[in-house]
């Protein structure tokens, strides 16, 4: 299926056959999805749907040879229900992502197009079977073209594209204007096969995606590797992934450090150093060391599955611009055939103009009022952005979403986890009278086996800076103030200053480094030896590598900024400090979502970005609302898209890729209508006839899906 129009013929006939209840025709995923009772006529929809050219079978389900799906809903009290979900398979509207010429609608071009120039060189040859040659040359093409316009007239679309085309050409045929109408019937199918090209290398783009991931994997078991279909792995199983192959799953990394390059997913330019604990993308590549990975997503829930499955759901939501353009087609068409008739009719009724001549440009009307250009412009430039979006990491949920981005006026940013990378680090040693070394060894001898975030950070640091990691012993923890051990027979303690504090003197140089630290928003620990202060260490969840440089593009566009959060007012004005952003800080659920309502309030269109479950209602209050990284499932199930890879650059580019898809729209919109009111002026007047209609049709078509295409070249900041 090429566009809405394809998918509304299928949808009007299927919602006519007795038993159905309910139907849903996806043009990007090429399925429809019936809800009938058990005494439907399921034979009778699929000669409905064939009839209209489209072939059917059984949708498949995960893996692509997977038995046909259906469920089963019982009721109590009622009649059983059923929903199955099939593949159409379009003949005039084919898909076509590979070889055009081979497709049935690529036949019937070419079948066309031979036809009429054999009959151009018949008519040179033998000039009194010319007008026949043509008719025959015309009925090549006419022919299914007429039938799918009879068989959507009989299953409830009576004003189409096909009827249109059908009555110029059969009326061109009846004036004597045969070798135009064998022309007009060529360009046509030309113009249709151009749209199916484009239409398939839009759902191609995205779905491409899906060829990343490798077809087998390595699983280890009981000691031993086994290679198995990458789509049977369980999540929990761990697999084996060599240098230089792509990973088949998501999951986490749990032995081995390698560079992925994620460059086939998310864009990145440079490989990303992954090590124990970090997670990974299916079909991502280590570059130059074997990992073990334990899966944590199924094949059909994995990240590019999501990315899939969202973009073609978001490609059903209709924008607004689009919602208008699919009503206002509704009367165009039949609109277009009053214009024609009134143009042939009234003239020569009237004042006796030419009758001939007139019906001549009342066909030629026809012609020119074809809206495949006005239908496609919105939907392919949607397709295209959503596609090109996805392919950078950028889930948009939708058209109306996309539309909405473009004039976003405020955008309220969470801050752990969106701002932040989420987790802590450690960023400053300060020794005393122990090294930086030494400090960091005694510390993480202490931590060793803890899974606390700021213990997490000490063992990093020590791994980073390949430090030794004594044994301690008679390790325990002191709630709510720090830990304590043996450590080479020596009493070691790290803890909180305030802790530290009731063992040891902490005065002048080391009581004022500490004070210092806290007020940048950094959680200090502090390390004693036999009660002695050894050393002073501070973390603190540090800013996104990129925060300020998305934050700036933001304000670039005259975007205003506010950080909302919920930590102390130290830390997040630190933070805040850093990036150059206003704060809102110790903020609950609820405050957020206010911050939100006060900024709609000034008259803002305010997006709300966050990563947890506390910032679901401000990004269900906000005019869109954006998940970030990893966050959780609530976040990004209430969020109206999301940044996967947790990029604050990112949310610039979401912006600019909306007002470019904007702007392609008001382009489309202008050539398509702009085209057709030149040529009505023109045919009205006598200067242009059939042809040039045609032609202003299927080379407004062209236009517009070529433009549209060309926001699938789209890369964001990284192309700059």
């Amino acid at each position: 299926m090429d566009c809405a129009s394809c998918a509304s013929k299928i949808e009007t006939a299927a919602r006519r056959i007795g038993g159905v209840e309910d139907v849903s025709v996806s043009v990007a995923a090429g399925t429809m999805t019936v809800r009938h009772r058990a005494d439907s006529d399921l034979p009778a929809l699929e000669r409905s749907v064939k009839g209209l050219g489209y072939g059917i079978s059984p949708a498949r389900r995960g893996a692509a040879d997977s038995a046909a799906s259906d469920r089963h809903e019982h009721a109590a009290g009622e009649h059983h229900e059923h929903d199955h979900t099939v593949h159409t398979h379009g003949d005039h509207g084919a898909e076509i992502e590979g070889r055009w010429w081979r497709s049935r609608k690529g036949l019937l071009t070419i079948a066309s197009g031979v036809a009429l120039v054999g009959a151009y060189g018949m008519g040179k040859a033998l000039p009194e079977i010319e007008a026949w040659a043509f008719i025959a040359a015309m009925l090549v093409g006419l022919i299914p073209i007429a039938w799918r316009a009879l068989m959507a007239a009989l299953n409830g679309s009576v004003f189409t594209i096909e009827l249109l085309m059908t009555i110029a050409a059969v009326g061109a045929l009846i004036i004597g204007a045969t070798e135009e109408a064998a022309t007009v019937v060529f360009l046509f199918l030309v113009g249709e096969l151009l749209e199916g090209v484009a239409a398939g290398r839009a759902r191609a783009s995205i779905k491409s995606l899906t060829a990343l991931v490798p077809k087998t994997a390595l699983v280890e078991r009981d000691g031993k590797t086994e290679e198995v279909p990458a789509d049977q792995l369980q999540v929990g199983s761990t697999i084996l992934v060599r240098p230089g192959e792509r990973i088949p799953a998501d999951g986490t990394i749990i032995e081995g450090e390698s560079a992925v390059d994620e460059a086939p997913v998310t864009g990145e330019s440079t490989p990303v150093r992954k090590r124990s604990g970090d997670g990974v993308f299916a079909g991502t590549i280590s570059t130059d060391a074997v990992l073990r990975v334990k899966v944590t997503a199924a094949a059909a829930d994995n990240t590019i599955a999501r990315v899939v499955r969202l973009v073609e759901e978001a490609q059903e939501s209709k924008a607004p611009t689009e919602r208008f353009i699919d009503r206002f087609s509704r009367y165009y068409t039949p609109g277009v055939l009053v214009a024609g008739s009134l143009v042939a009719a009234v003239p020569p009724f009237l004042w006796g103009a030419d009758l001939r001549e007139w019906i001549y440009k009342g066909l030629a009307i026809l012609l020119i009022g074809c809206p495949c250009a006005l239908v496609i412009s919105t939907p392919a430039a949607i397709a295209a952005a959503l596609s090109a979006g996805a392919r950078r990491g950028l889930l948009i949920k939708g058209g109306g979403v996309l539309e909405m981005m473009g004039s976003i006026t405020a955008v309220a940013l969470d801050k752990t986890g969106t701002l932040t990378e989420g987790k802590p680090r450690v960023t400053d040693v300060v020794p005393i009278d122990r090294s930086e070394r030494d400090v960091i060894s005694l510390a993480a001898a202490l931590e060793t086996g803890s899974t606390h975030p700021l213990a997490v950070a000490i063992l990093d640091r020590a791994k980073a800076d390949k430090v030794p990691v004594p044994p301690a012993s008679e390790g325990s923890a002191i709630g709510g103030k720090g830990v304590i051990g043996k450590v080479g027979g020596r009493k070691v303690f790290l803890g909180s200053a305030s802790a530290a504090q009731e063992r040891a003197e902490v005065v002048g140089d080391q009581a004022r480094r500490i004070a210092a630290l806290g007020d940048e928003g950094k959680s200090v620990s502090v390390l004693l030896v036999d009660d002695q202060v050894a050393g002073i260490i501070a973390m603190r969840d540090e800013p996104r590598a990129d925060a300020k440089e998305g934050l700036g593009a933001l304000k670039a566009v005259g975007i205003e900024t506010v950080m909302l959060t919920g930590d102390n007012r130290r830390t997040a004005e630190a933070v805040g400090k850093a990036l150059d952003i206003p704060v809102r800080p110790e903020m609950l659920p609820e405050d957020k979502q206010r911050v939100v309502k006060q900024l709609q309030a000034r008259g803002k269109k305010v997006i709300k970005v966050g990563d947890g479950i506390n910032d679901a209602p401000a990004l269900a209050a906000a005019d869109v609302g954006i998940a970030m990284g990893g966050g959780t499932d609530v976040a990004l199930e209430t969020a109206d898209a999301a940044v996967l890879h947790g990029r604050v650059r990112d949310l610039a580019d979401m912006v600019e890729l909306s007002k470019r898809a904007m702007a392609n729209i008001r382009q489309n919109i202008t050539v398509a209508l702009g085209l057709k009111a030149v040529f009505l002026v023109t045919t009205v007047i006598g200067v242009t006839g059939l042809w040039p209609a045609i032609l202003a049709d299927t080379g407004a078509t062209v236009l517009v899906t070529a433009n549209a295409m060309r926001l699938l070249g789209w890369r964001g900041h990284a192309a700059r």
